[in-house]
């Protein structure tokens, strides 16, 4: 058993402000599922905190690029140097965000060290780049577009290294059945499989067949991304984009501990659940025992 090694990546530097004047609340993600005893539970060893810049957007208006984007390239490094250090010793890194673009780190830190596929559970593809939208801007909503190669060099080419992730290698699970981005991602090949096709072939069977494919010796391992948005809005209202029809817990427990549990999984992260948004912190706690129950519970 790999010794699960708990990162906090409290950035935020990937989401729109949700009102003028104010900042992203996920990064106190972290600190939510460590008050739900998350690092005990786990029996998980202290990874740190890799502290990010400073959110501020300064001048940046529609058309710009990605805003954060210097800070974003600069934290990433330093967060793939931190992965990378317990994946080539052999540990799980378990990073708690944060918003979606640590995963940035996490397949930076991968392509040094070879090639690796990601399962990526997400509401949504986080797929949007110049070519398929003229709103490019927030990181958190395109950090699959820019692991593949997709976006503006600072952000995708960072060691010259893009693409940190092939579009052969990727997975997702639980996109909303609909999504804009379904024909786009059928064109590129790459495997989809939306909440209907999880909900009708059950999670853990969906999960098994799929990972049959990411444990091909073509690649070293895979990362797994969860972003909480995944989940229902109706358990999970937390989150930045609520949108309805998404994976209920059990379906969520049940995909997640199928791909953590492979001897090829490398590490997880785990994104966008907003304290800020869940006052009472049921949806904290939700996610949390999402998290240990796909590690230690049968």
């Amino acid at each position: 058993m790999r010794n699960i090694v708990v990162i906090d990546a409290p950035s935020n530097l990937g989401l729109r402000p949700p009102a003028p004047g104010t900042v992203p609340g996920c990064y106190k993600l972290a600190g939510a599922l460590r008050e739900q005893g998350i690092v005990r539970r786990l029996g998980a060893f202290e990874g740190g905190v890799v502290v990010p810049p400073r959110y501020d957007r300064g001048d940046w208006k529609e058309g710009d690029g990605v805003f954060n984007a210097a800070a974003i390239a600069a934290y990433t490094p330093r967060l793939a140097d931190r992965i990378e250090r317990h994946v080539r010793a052999g540990d799980f890194p378990l990073v708690l965000g944060g918003d979606c673009s640590i995963q940035l780190g996490a397949s930076l830190a991968l392509r040094r060290i070879g090639r690796y596929g990601i399962a990526a559970i997400d509401g949504s593809a986080d797929f949007r780049h110049t070519g398929n939208s003229p709103s490019v801007g927030a990181a958190g909503g395109e950090e699959l577009a820019i692991a593949t190669g997709r976006g503006q060099a600072d952000l995708s080419d960072i060691e010259g290294l893009r693409p940190y992730i092939r579009d052969e290698d990727v997975r997702l699970f639980g996109i909303r059945d609909g999504d804009e981005d379904l024909a786009e991602l059928a064109e590129l090949r790459i495997p989809t499989v939306p909440v209907g096709e999880i909900r009708e072939g059950g999670a853990a069977d969906v999960a098994g067949a799929v990972l049959r494919t990411l444990e091909a010796p073509v690649t070293d391992g895979f990362w797994v991304h969860l972003d909480a948005d995944v989940l229902d809005p109706e358990v999970m209202p937390a989150v930045d984009a609520p949108d309805p029809g998404g994976l209920l817990p059990a379906e969520l427990t049940s995909l997640l501990r199928v791909l953590v549990r492979s001897e090829r999984c490398v590490g997880l992260n785990v994104t966008i659940y907003d304290p800020d948004l869940d006052p009472e912190g049921t949806a904290g706690a939700l996610l949390a025992d999402i998290v240990v129950a796909a590690f230690t519970q049968d």
